[in-house]
Formats: structure tokens, C-alpha cells, sequence
């Protein structure tokens, strides 16, 4: 894919970021994203059944989308954040889901709704993982964006 689509300035920084690496690099840095993934709360952990299972993923992942009540006067406004479940022996997963969840967690819920499906493709990462592996971070961000559309209404 050529050209670069609009990211929100967070995501914007990372992909920015890998671009700057060699492929053998960026793997090392999606390992760092692996790393810094944050533990679920007390409230999914071990109840993923209240999550929802990315399929498109290889390794079984789970994502929870909560969008916060206020501004209630301001749907759009609202923020979103991000749950992920992922097996430390799965690291590219855990790095798909670092980078989003650093990239996305705390945006306001149109900024979500405003990352375009082809971000994924901005993290100079497909010389450094399969395209299958990059359709499952297509499919994170899909889950996302549709999780906060449904709960930014309610």
C-alpha cells in the first residue's frame, strides 16, 4: 500500500516510529509492545467470556471496549478504553494489541471511530510479520471501532 492514511496523533508517532527501523527492528519494537501490554482489571480477568474473541487473530485474543459516561451530553466526545487479553506466548499478537491499545486508549470516541480500517498497514510491519498476521490486527481494529460505535450509543 503506498501513501499513508490519517491516524490520530498517538498512533500517527508510533507508525512513525517503525518506519524509522529496519525489519529485523521493528520486530524487536513490536516485542516491546508485547511487553508493555497492561494486565486486564479485576473485572475481566478470567471472565472472557464478557469479552469479545478476534478470530482473525492466530492466537486466541480477546478485546472489552468500555466508553465512559461523561461528557453524557456529548456522545462523541465520550472516552474509549481498551481491554486485551493475549497468551504471553504469543508476542506478535500481544504487540498488535500493545500498539493499539497505546495508540487508541483514552481517545475520544469519534477519534476512534475516525482511525481508518487500513491503520494497520501504516507500521511498516509487513516485511517483518505474514500478511495473515497483519489481517488479525485489521480484525482488532474493526472489533474496536464497531464495540465503540454500539456503546457510545447506549
Amino acid at each position: 500500500m503506498t501513501g499513508t492514511v490519517e491516524l490520530p496523533a498517538a498512533l500517527r508517532e508510533i507508525a512513525d516510529d517503525f518506519a524509522e527501523l529496519t525489519a529485523p527492528e521493528r520486530l524487536q519494537l513490536l516485542l516491546e509492545f508485547s511487553e508493555g501490554l497492561p494486565e486486564l482489571p479485576e473485572r475481566y480477568a478470567g471472565s472472557l467470556d464478557s469479552m469479545e474473541q478476534v478470530h482473525e487473530c492466530q492466537s486466541p485474543i480477546f478485546l472489552a471496549v468500555e466508553v465512559a459516561d461523561e461528557p453524557a451530553d456529548e456522545p462523541g466526545r465520550r472516552p474509549v478504553h481498551l481491554y486485551f487479553s493475549a497468551p504471553p506466548e504469543a508476542p506478535t499478537t500481544r504487540g498488535f494489541a500493545g500498539i493499539l491499545h497505546e495508540g487508541l486508549d483514552g481517545l475520544t470516541v469519534d477519534e476512534v471511530l475516525a482511525v481508518p480500517e487500513a491503520a494497520p498497514y501504516q507500521f511498516s510491519l509487513g516485511e517483518a510479520v505474514s500478511p495473515l498476521r497483519l489481517r488479525g490486527m485489521v480484525g482488532m481494529l474493526s472489533r474496536i471501532k464497531r464495540q465503540t460505535a454500539l456503546k457510545s450509543q447506549s
